[in-house]
């Protein structure tokens, strides 16, 4: 007696689609962004965080730096395809990084309007993930 094959392989087919649908496929859009943009926050100890940016294809025209959460609102902007900003933090959050989000809106000759967020984190941890949103 033959056994039904169908649903088996069915299920097979729509586990390996879904899979692929839930990480992204084998390429993702934003694959450029990620090679061209580098974007770091790290807090150090003595009382600051060291906010990193820099575009590998020079073509930034503008950038504005904005940190969020803050009691007083931190929002800088810069011409330039790379810079370090240090920007004092004399204690850490109470309810951990994740509070005070960097928040990049740059300006980009080749990929027009691109918004990059990433967060804080300390020296000799995990760097957090970087959020491309090309608009």
């Amino acid at each position: 007696m033959a056994k039904k094959l169908g649903p088996p392989i069915f299920l097979g087919v729509f586990t390996v689609l879904a899979i692929v649908f839930l990480t992204g496929g084998a390429t993702d859009d934003k694959d450029p962004l990620r090679e061209n943009f580098q974007v770091d926050a790290i807090y150090y100890d003595a009382g600051y965080v060291e906010i990193s940016y820099f575009d590998k294809s020079e073509k930034t025209t503008s950038v504005i730096l904005e940190i969020l959460g803050m009691e007083n609102s931190f929002q800088k902007s810069f011409s330039d395809s790379q810079f370090i900003e240090i920007v004092q933090f004399p204690n850490e959050p109470k309810y951990g990084w994740a509070i005070h989000p960097i928040v990049l809106e740059v300006e980009h000759e080749e990929f027009g309007h691109v918004q990059i967020k990433t967060e804080i984190h300390e020296m000799n941890t995990p760097k957090p993930n970087t959020i491309y949103d090309p608009s």
